[in-house]
């Protein structure tokens, strides 16, 4: 199975279709309600739902995904019957795959109690013709890329005492994003030199996007979010409130961290926790929705 821990949750969204096809008159017996063992479509409305709720029994690598609404409708088509089936979950992976599973198990049950009325009774065509949710719906491109800086706080790492994981953690997950890194720096836990090289990076130096990692613990040198909240112009509680969520979904000790995030003009500074495992998780709770902050910016709304 693919791991998707890393993933958050969006609300997902897959319609699938397929085909039953037949003699006209045995296939209109169906909405006629005439058909000896009982109501075809009722029957297939429920087969439907039941094998979109049990998909990940029957496909070796789908996950158990927790479905909020799944509905089955038969209709008259002029190809013979149209099974359509919509299916609806708050998760992280999509449903696409439930979907296609309602539709079969619909059409194995209308198959099942049509075939003694005809011999030539198929099905087929069963294919999504709609999906939503997931990360993709959620992306911004960019004719250029965002400028961003990445700032290391630790006051062992900046004496050479120790080697910095976190910093090029945030480095290569940023590789695969729409952003540039055009500064890599590692600070002592300073205050004053902190919020100093913030305010310069933000106004002189044209940076969209600043991450800094480290010092937001509750250690005595660390004032990284007290540095970044002396040159904010706007705070955006959102952000750090879903890094905080995420994380503590992994770890009790997400709730401890005390990062900020907001606006100098306009250049975005978020801080992270200091660990490259906290790290990491962050950036997976912030991209790809992150990003829309820019043409929100730009007045272009959502």
């Amino acid at each position: 199975m693919i791991d998707v821990s890393p993933k958050f949750h969006t609300l997902r969204y897959a319609r699938a279709e397929g085909f039953l096809y037949g003699r006209p008159e045995v296939l209109r017996r169906v909405f006629e309600k005439t058909v000896p063992k009982g109501d075809v479509a009722e029957v297939a409305r429920a087969a439907g739902i039941a094998a979109a709720k049990r998909c990940s029994e029957q496909i070796v690598f789908c996950h158990p995904v927790p479905l909020d609404w799944v509905e089955v409708g038969l209709e008259e088509h002029e190809k013979g019957i149209r099974v359509t089936a919509e299916v609806r979950a708050v998760w992280k992976t999509g449903v696409e795959v439930e979907a296609i599973t309602a539709v079969t198990g619909a059409l194995l049950n209308a198959y099942d109690m049509l075939k003694p009325l005809d011999q030539e009774l198929s099905f087929g065509k069963v294919r999504v013709v709609k999906k939503k949710g997931g990360k993709s719906d959620f992306s911004d491109s960019f004719p250029v890329p965002v400028k961003t800086a990445i700032l290391v706080m630790s006051d062992s790492t900046h004496a050479g005492k120790r080697e910095d994981k976190s910093g090029k953690v945030i480095a290569e997950f940023l590789d695969s994003q729409p952003v540039k890194v055009g500064c890599y720096e590692i600070l002592p836990d300073d205050r004053e030199l902190i919020a100093s090289r913030l305010k310069k990076l933000a106004d002189a130096e044209g940076f969209q996007l600043v991450f800094t990692t480290g010092g937001t613990g509750l250690g005595p040198r660390d004032v990284t979010p007290e540095a970044t909240l002396t040159v904010l112009d706007r705070t955006v509680p959102g952000i750090v409130e879903a890094i905080r969520k995420h994380g503590k979904e992994r770890t009790p000790y997400a709730m401890l961290s005390r990062g900020e995030a907001g606006l100098r003009g306009q250049c975005l500074i978020i801080n992270l926790p200091g660990s490259s495992k906290g790290a990491l998780e962050s950036l997976q709770a912030l991209f790809p929705g992150l990003l829309h902050i820019y043409p929100m910016m730009e007045g272009k709304g959502h």
